[in-house]
Formats: C-alpha cells, structure tokens, sequence
C-alpha cells in the first residue's frame, strides 16, 4: 500500500496516516510527517586576486545537464538589495541586464552556467552573488557565494 502524491506543493506538508485492518491482530496504523521545500540554498566563499577572472559556480554538486533543463537567473546583492544579472531559459541564449553601472560588460554565463566577472574590483569585495534554479513553479534550488577581492 502506498500513496502517491503527484505535483507536489507546500499545502501538502503535514503527517499523513495509513490505518488498516488485520485479522486476526486488528488495526495497524504507521505515521509520516511530510516536509516539502520551497528552496535549498547553499552558501560558500570565494576568494579572488584584482584584475583576475573571478569564476563562480551555480551549484556546485550539481552537473551541467541537470541544469541545462532548468531556467536559471544570477542575481547580485548587498545590503539587502539584490540585482538581476543574467537569466537563462532551456534551449535560449542567455540575457544579460547590462543596465547595471556597476556590472554592465563584466559579467559572462560561462561553462555549467558559471557566472564569469572579469575583471573583479574592489567593490565587488563582500557582495553576495546568488544563482536561482527553478526546478519546479514552487521549488527553487539557490546558491549564493560572498566574494573577497584581494590586491597584490
């Protein structure tokens, strides 16, 4: 006996009962609790040198044709404030926002959906650049990496 539970949504997290009857021992009931996710985020540090390439993965455990098949977005925060950089749907060339001042040509989606910022200042030091993977309209993997720009 099993329950299948298809296009799953937060609304469905809860316990879930299964009681049957037996003979000759009587009810047997067993209990789930369900916990569905909206989002996973994972969070990691990058350090980079000034004026090299700063090279920062989407999701680092995952492989590229699991995200090939996804739409994706790199966004750009600090101080609460977050900045769309670059999104990408399935089979569609990627497009950048090049209106930011602060990012405007820097920026590349390169191999798996790598963000390339080239070259890194020192304002980028301390900013949180976070990828968004929508797997699902309600579940959505992310990953958000904070960047230390050092000098030489």
């Amino acid at each position: 006996w099993a329950l299948h539970l298809k296009n799953v949504t937060m609304s469905l997290s809860g316990q879930y009962e299964c009681t049957f009857a037996t003979y000759p021992y009587g009810t047997k009931a067993a209990k789930i609790q369900l916990i569905v996710k909206a989002e996973e985020e994972r969070h990691y540090l990058k350090k980079v040198w000034l004026n090299e390439t700063l090279e920062i993965p989407c999701l680092e455990d995952t492989t590229s044709e699991n995200l090939s098949t996804y739409p994706l977005k790199w966004l750009v925060g600090e101080n609460g404030r977050k900045e769309e950089l670059v999104t990408k749907e399935p089979s569609c060339p990627a497009v950048y926002r090049n209106s930011s001042e602060l990012y405007g040509q820097r920026v590349l989606l390169g191999f798996n959906n790598a963000l390339k910022v080239s070259p890194p200042k020192i304002t980028d030091d301390g900013r949180v650049f976070s990828c968004h993977v929508l797997y699902h309209p309600e579940r959505v993997q992310k990953s958000s990496t904070t960047v230390r720009v050092f000098g030489k």
